[in-house]
């Protein structure tokens, strides 16, 4: 399909670079019909032995078994959200102890007839009579505050709106502080996602009357997200600059005179709360220790000669923790998959819990004086399931069954180590039909993300199973720019080292045809967004390699990325294109600027219409980008969604159908 060009030419540092496909960065008339004419397409490419409907029939056979998310508890309540396998969005319950009977508290299903609206987040008071919930709809990442009195099960009359990524921090039950962001019409566009602020919200009050706690006019670009130690004895902000990792920490003690005062400022290292004795507070770092150690800050003394270190800096990555009941619980990461680790307050290692096989901590669950924890566990071939941990006993035990709808001991996941185009080893993880034969004859798909310090570890997926089912393998790289290797591991993958990443996924694809496990003609490769960006470069620097693209909600345009939304945020971790040394290495690999006339693999790219994070325009240009290119007779096709947004809160309904055509895109190009 051809795309009509603009002569449009922008000078960067005196660099003249075309971009003729900019008006398809709009939502007029022109850009809906070039949308529908695209839509045409990619459903004739469907209609020829059309296998959809046994794919979708057999995805939704895998999706319907009950998964149950991490719980926190209360008062006497535990809360915690389920869905019982094909609802659109998971309800949120509450039980009275751990054998008590489930009592819905929400349920989103009935906001929407297609499941669209979504429940983002959720904070209940210590006391468990009021709830405090963020709603999302379409996909978006706006969201509304709304409050819930838990015991007479209706809402309270405020609505507390322009907030994005919030949360709701209570103190008593008299209210929470939150952050939002200007009501728009009251800046500039361009400005309605910078000057973060918190508030004060009493309950039963209009949003109007809320107090404004802490600003910072003077930065606009700083985010802010409140919350208050166990005891609520003193207001933490935590502070961002966009996705850089390197955060600040804000303290005020309640009830003392004067604003929140800087503890830590942003810029210099990761500093997580982890929980606090009186004035003695817990922090995760990697402040001279790059996979991470526990310090001890007393904040009514804290100059950086009195910190202590509490654990130091092990072999193993730490990936998340929490200090509660005089000990600390710990998650390591060890080559890209969990360890949970138990430690006294002195930092003495008491016990390191078994956990049930090969796989990842996804979340850690709790609260001090509970005396108990929860962690959701998952991997390859095992949903995440849900398990508490009593300090007393010491057990780990499962909070609610896992049910399943494949055999899991048809499959085996193994980890091998590669050398990438420098030398550095890289780790992949492997999963596939037990006996297969390395024959190269495999269709593969090979899944990467590769930035924003972000680990990619074992996870499940219902729709990889049907892929293993299919006879495929399914191969996880845990490329540089993420933090599966600690902080030195993610400065290895991003700005001017963007493509060491590149660099590290081709090298997985060729250490799989090398080993007989696949051949490029049947080599799949999978991003989402920065992955989508990670497979768009990969795309057009090594066409040669692949057998097929599958490119999801995709970063492509690295000149005006920080244009749109929230993407002035990734600046710090791609660069910034209005500096002539950022421009140099980004134009170099920006996929949309490095298209050139070869003969392409079979590329599916898919966006949605509510992606309010990486816009749709980005997907749009890139795909008549390839189209004109194409050398070749494999399909460029895109896929455009309505009423989602880049993925969180998506309907179960919704993510069928996505990987119904994602699936039926793969079995047609590989003829399986």
């Amino acid at each position: 399909m051809q795309t009509r060009k603009e002569n449009v030419v922008e000078n960067f540092h005196g660099t003249s670079v075309a971009d003729p496909y900019r008006w398809l960065e709009g939502d007029d008339s022109e850009v809906v019909a070039w949308v529908d004419g695209q839509r045409a397409l990619t459903e004739r490419f469907f209609q020829s032995d059309d296998r959809r409907p046994e794919l979708k029939k057999r995805l939704t056979e895998l999706w319907n078994c009950p998964r149950v998310f991490l719980p926190s508890r209360a008062g006497e309540w535990y809360f915690y959200q389920e869905n019982s396998g094909l609802q659109n969005q998971p309800v949120l319950y509450r039980q009275k102890g751990l054998e008590g009977e489930a009592e819905t508290v929400l349920d989103p299903n009935l906001w929407s007839s297609d499941g669209t609206v979504a429940v983002s987040n959720f904070s209940v008071e210590d006391g468990g009579k009021y709830l405090a919930y963020t709603v999302s709809v379409g996909g978006s990442d706006r969201q509304e505050i709304h409050i819930r009195d838990l015991d007479r099960k209706e809402n309270l009359a405020e609505v507390i709106r322009w907030c994005r990524f919030t949360n709701m921090a209570w103190r008593g039950n008299e209210g929470f502080y939150y952050s939002r962001y200007p009501q728009p019409g009251t800046v500039p566009p361009e400005d309605e996602v910078n000057f973060s602020q918190v508030y004060w919200h009493s309950l039963g009050t209009p949003q109007e009357e809320d107090l404004l706690i802490f600003e910072r006019p003077d930065a606009k670009e700083l985010g802010f997200s409140p919350f208050l130690t166990p005891d609520e004895q003193y207001l933490l902000i935590h502070v961002s600059h966009g996705t850089d990792p390197r955060n600040g920490l804000y303290c005020q003690k309640l009830g003392a005179d004067g604003p929140a005062v800087p503890l830590l400022e942003p810029g210099e290292a990761v500093f997580r709360f982890w929980g606090n004795e009186d004035s003695t507070f817990y922090f995760f770092t990697d402040w001279q220790a790059p996979k991470g150690r526990v310090i001890a800050i007393d904040i009514e003394n804290p100059a950086r000669e009195n910190w202590v270190e509490v654990i130091a800096e092990q072999g193993d990555v730490i990936s998340q923790g929490r200090y509660l009941d005089g000990k600390f619980v710990i998650s390591f990461m060890h080559n890209a998959s969990s360890r949970l680790c138990i430690y006294g307050v002195g930092g003495e290692m008491e016990e390191e819990a078994a956990l049930p096989s090969l796989g990842s901590i996804e979340g850690i669950s709790a609260k001090q004086g509970q005396g108990e924890f929860f962690i959701s566990f998952t991997s390859f071939l095992s949903p995440a399931g849900i398990f508490r941990y009593d300090l007393a006993n010491r057990k780990l035990q499962p909070f609610r069954q896992q049910e399943l709808t494949f055999d899991p001991d048809a499959y085996g996941t193994s980890q091998v180590f590669y050398p990438s185009q420098d030398g550095t080893e890289v780790s992949m993880f492997l999963v596939h039909r037990k006996g297969l034969e390395l024959n190269g004859e495999n269709p593969c798909l090979l899944y990467g993300y590769g930035g924003f310090n972000i680990a990619v570890t074992p996870a499940f997926s219902a729709s990889r199973i049907l892929w293993l089912e299919l006879g495929g393998v399914y191969a996880v790289a845990n490329l540089r720019g993420g933090s599966e290797y600690g902080d030195k591991w993610h400065k290895a993958g991003m700005l001017d080292k963007k493509q060491n990443v590149f660099n590290d996924f081709s090298a997985a694809a060729e250490w799989l045809i090398a080993n007989n496990y696949t051949r490029s003609e049947k080599l799949a490769i999978e991003g989402r967004s920065n992955g989508g960006l990670l497979v768009s470069a990969c795309l057009t620097q090594r066409p040669e390699l692949y057998g097929a693209v599958l490119c999801i909600v995709p970063v492509t345009d690295m000149l005006r990325f920080h244009k749109f939304t929230v993407g002035r945020y990734w600046i710090p971790e791609y660069g910034d294109p209005e500096n002539s040394e950022h421009f140099s290495f980004l134009y170099r690999y920006s996929p949309l600027h490095n298209v050139k006339e070869a003969d392409y693999p079979a590329t599916f790219v898919i966006t949605a219409h509510g992606d309010d994070r990486v816009v749709p325009g980005h997907a749009f240009k890139f795909t008549a980008a390839l189209q004109e290119a194409q050398q070749g007779t494999a399909p460029i096709l895109l896929r455009v969604d309505t009423k989602s947004g880049h993925g969180h809160g998506k309907p179960i309904a919704k993510i069928i159908e996505e990987h119904t055509d994602i699936y039926a895109f793969l079995t047609k190009v590989f003829k399986i």
